[in-house]
């Protein structure tokens, strides 16, 4: 015989499995092999019952002889003794043998002790040729022991179970092994050091399997983790993803070579593409916020972060400029747009145009949002700077350019103030310029407003507005021709300004409410002088000038509807809560529940935050800002109410570290008696409810009277007098007569998304029957009906092959109410058309009616789309916009561009 080969306790139990059901009433199992285990005694469970093993090595005649003498003398009939050993048979001769189990020594087959382990009766025969699989599988058995495979073990189901045993179980989870898994698994310094470990023919035998399985990339990744390198993987990915694209030098990918330790160019490529997918999962992860979000960032963070350290040190940083995953590239391109900021240079605009676009494409783009928003907001502004601009010649004028472009000025405004997050010096200095030049335009249409303002308030009146709504007549004007079917909720949000009111019509519309509007754009009205909560608001809830308290304003609402034959009820900030495990006041639901009473609710948020807050606290509100408003728009879907959000003024922003200005006369913090000085204006009329009808007020929006706040109102700015005034129905079936719908785009300036002018078609050609042209769609151009032209026009578009697969069609199987496959293709070819991103707003209308309920449809698209969670599309820029990933769409549906 050979040398004898270990045996362990695990081959001894499979040994003793294998032969008792044999052995009637013999027990003494003679194996062949050297016992190398420490463990000599243990129980094993054969047809159900339990028999205790006792295990011995011994290789003399002799030790064999007395150590089944010793085991018969000690030991229970029901015991069982092994003895391992390399005595031959004819050595051992017949006295010890006829109590063998078999009569003999017992070679262990370690192949069929394999299956046996599985459950199987029979294994692939190629398991047989390879000795390093059948001697892991042995090795490697988890204590509950190997899955059951049935009645033959395929080499493929031991391979998977071997690999679920050394590299992790969620490796093979799912029954899946894709590349993704393994890039995952490399994160966890654990597996790839037990995978280090392993003999060199093991290592080897999987790494052939998972390259067979999973592609090349298993091949770059393992011969990392036998390195004890596996931890720098994705990041050395990522660096591979930019040193093998097209774009870059051709040293940049030696570079990447020596770094990463050899290779093939395809091999290598294959390896930075599976790193590349799998990042842009988890940045779509990181989009969705939450606690799994932030961990997905912060995982992304780490690998982009160390995957630039990595790139320093091979001295590639500049080389990998193009990189949409460095960080240094995301600041490169920063830099770039930062470069072109220069208000009044027109080529400077069209560099900070492409520059823009390439900032977009970089996934910073999505996970720093806010240093991505204020790039976004500085362009913006750039534009609109580059707008002509003279003071209108009205006060209804200027309210309505404020709600058409004010508002929007100062919505980016806001933002660009707090600057870049990462606080570049260089960006802070670009995005400061730009500030400047819009604050001074600003100031020259607030000193214009300001003149008009003091000229009409000394004759303005509700018979004689000139053309302006007026804050007493929001009522009559646009709650009563509301209310003509269901009474509506008003919901008063004191100090809500334009800019504001912009960020809360777009997320009421998309919860699916259908915003209206008497005229084509948002209606605005012109605050009480001066501007402040006791007339404001008082004149508001009443219907006429007043000022006022809580009491004042209650019994004002109440006689206005009651002149209209209406009840009502009004809320204020003591009166909405509701007891314990009721959000809202028993009182205001009843309220609410009432046919005929139309309810009033006061909600303060806003007003308190300037007064309480500090600076900068905010740059943008959600619903979920303003206690209970959330919780009321659902209160009022449910009983089928329009809504009314009104202000009852605007307010200014704290954007000066200059002390308050020392004026005789001081009331509050933007109005004084007195004679007026710079940035101030004089006003008189009807309409001055305080300082006996005539004070003095400050339009330049860095003059305060008093100690700092986060915000001020009271003075004479656009901002501060302009009431912005939005209208919501839960149903556009409920459209006032005359009223008109207003879409995202109807109601969004030209230079806050720009889009490209169509070229005039040419003029008939004498040729017979020349061959169509197709007409490319401007960059975010909406159609007038998107979802009939996309089935005329573009028949073999992008969309419409992707709609006609059969992935898609699987995926549409699992998913109700599906849109139709016209309003899918559409969607996917304007995303195509316009840089790949789209406006929420724009999206909905390009959809039709299945995009009534924006964010409704964009999650019924994503479950659609993106086929394994792969971010076919994702939300991005604070859920404002929808992304398409082009690349993978293709990918995914196996189609081509048309």
């Amino acid at each position: 015989m050979s040398v004898p080969p270990a045996l362990d306790r695990k081959i001894v139990e499979a040994l003793v499995q294998q032969w008792l059901p044999q052995a009637k009433e013999r027990r003494l199992l003679l194996a062949y092999g050297r016992y190398t285990d420490g463990t000599t005694e243990f129980p094993v469970t054969v047809d159900g019952n339990r028999r205790r093993v006792h295990v011995t090595d011994q290789h003399s005649v002799l030790g064999v002889v007395e150590a089944w003498e010793e085991h018969r003398r000690s030991r229970s009939e029901n015991e069982i003794l092994v003895v391992t050993t390399s005595v031959r048979d004819e050595d051992l001769g017949w006295d010890v043998l006829a109590y063998a189990i078999g009569r003999s020594v017992r070679m262990a087959d370690r192949v069929r002790i394999v299956a046996q382990r599985f459950g199987a009766v029979d294994v692939d025969p190629r398991i047989r040729n390879e000795k390093w699989l059948v001697e892991a599988l042995l090795a490697a058995e988890p204590v509950e022991g190997w899955p059951r495979s049935g009645s033959v073990l395929t080499r493929d189901a031991a391979v998977r179970a071997l690999i679920g045993a050394r590299l992790g179980r969620t490796v093979v989870a799912e029954g899946t092994l894709d590349a993704g898994a393994l890039l995952e698994w490399s994160l966890d310094p654990a597996g790839p050091v037990r995978f280090a470990e392993l003999p060199p023919a093991e290592r080897e035998g999987l790494t052939d399997w998972l390259v067979g399985t999973s592609g090349p990339v298993a091949a770059v990744l393992m011969r990392l983790a036998t390195e004890k390198r596996a931890g720098d993987a994705m990041p050395l990915g990522i660096v591979g993803t930019a040193a093998t694209s097209e774009a870059a030098p051709s040293d940049a990918v030696l570079g990447f070579g020596a770094l990463i330790g050899g290779g093939n160019t395809a091999e290598l490529r294959a390896f930075s593409n599976a790193v590349e997918g799998l990042l842009e999962r988890w940045v779509a992860e990181a989009e969705t916020g939450g606690r799994h979000g932030e961990d997905a960032r912060l995982r992304v963070l780490r690998v982009l972060n160390r995957a630039d350290d990595l790139a320093a040190e091979v001295k590639l940083t500049s080389a990998l400029g193009e990189s949409r995953f460095l960080p240094s590239a995301y600041s490169s391109r920063l830099g770039k747009l930062a470069a072109a900021l220069v208000p009044g240079d027109p080529a400077a605009a069209g560099e900070a145009e492409r520059a823009l676009t390439e900032l977009r494409a970089h996934c910073f783009a999505r996970l720093a949002p806010s240093r991505q928003q204020a790039a976004e907001m500085a362009v913006r502004l750039l534009r609109w700077l580059a707008v002509p601009q003279a003071p209108a010649g009205s006060v209804a004028a200027f309210i309505r350019d404020h709600m058409a472009t004010g508002a929007w000025v100062d919505r980016a405004l806001t933002i660009l103030w707090e600057g870049d997050a990462a606080n570049d010096p260089v960006v802070g200095q670009a995005y400061r310029a730009v500030c400047e030049a819009v604050r001074a335009r600003r100031e020259m249409l607030d000193e214009a407003f300001a003149g008009k303002l003091a000229a009409w308030a000394r004759h303005a009146s509700a018979t004689e507005s000139a053309g302006c709504v007026l804050i007493e007549q929001v009522l009559r004007e646009f709650a009563r021709p509301m209310a003509a079917g269901k009474p509506p909720l008003i919901v008063v949000l004191d100090g809500m300004s334009a800019a504001i009111a912009l960020d809360f019509a777009e997320q009421v519309a998309n919860r699916g409410w259908t915003e209206v509007s008497p005229t084509p754009g948002r209606a605005g009205a012109v605050a009480v002088i001066p501007s402040v909560t006791t007339a404001s608001r008082a004149s508001l809830l009443s219907g006429g000038l007043t000022t006022g308290d809580q009491a004042g304003e209650r019994d004002g609402f109440i006689k206005f509807w009651r002149k209209h034959n209406r009840e009502a009820a009004l809320f204020h900030k003591a009166d909405i809560a509701g007891g314990a495990g009721r959000r809202l006041a028993d009182d205001l639901m009843a309220a609410l529940a009432e046919e005929r009473t139309v309810v009033g609710v006061v909600l303060n948020t806003i007003d308190d935050a300037l007064d309480h807050g500090s600076p900068g606290d905010r740059t943008s509100w959600s619903l979920a800002d303003i206690t209970y408003l959330p919780e009321l728009l659902d209160a009022a879907r449910g009983y089928g109410r329009p809504v009314l959000l009104v202000s009852d003024h605007g307010h200014v922003l704290h954007r000066t570290e200059d002390p308050p200005a020392s004026k005789p006369g001081t009331e509050s913090a933007r109005w004084r008696t007195g004679t007026p000085d710079k940035g101030e204006v004089a006003l008189s009329g009807p309409r001055v409810l305080y300082g006996g009808g005539s004070i003095v007020a400050a339009w330049r929006e860095d003059l305060r009277y008093t100690p700092r706040k986060a915000g001020y109102h009271g003075g004479a700015s656009l901002a501060e007098m302009t009431v912005p005034v939005l209208m919501f129905l839960p149903s556009a079936d409920d459209l006032p007569q005359g009223w008109h719908e207003l879409f995202g785009p109807d109601v969004t300036p030209s230079w806050w998304e720009p889009r490209a002018k169509t070229a005039p078609a040419a003029p008939p050609s004498p040729q017979p029957k020349p061959k169509a042209r197709k007409q490319k769609l401007p960059e975010d151009a909406v159609p007038l009906f998107p979802v009939e032209q996309a089935a005329e026009q573009r028949v073999e578009s992008l969309g419409s092959r992707v709609v006609a697969t059969d992935v898609y069609a699987g995926q549409r199987a699992f998913v109700r109410k599906a849109p139709d496959n016209e309003t899918v293709a559409a969607v996917i070819d304007a995303l195509a058309q316009a840089d790949e991103s789209l406006p929420l707003s724009t999206v909905a209308s390009v959809a039709g009616r299945a995009g009534r309920r924006a964010e409704y449809f964009v999650a019924v698209l994503q479950r659609l789309l993106n086929v394994d969670g792969y971010p076919v599309i994702s939300l991005v820029d604070g859920d404002r916009r929808l992304k398409l990933e082009r690349e993978m769409l293709r990918l995914q549906f196996g189609v081509r561009e048309p």
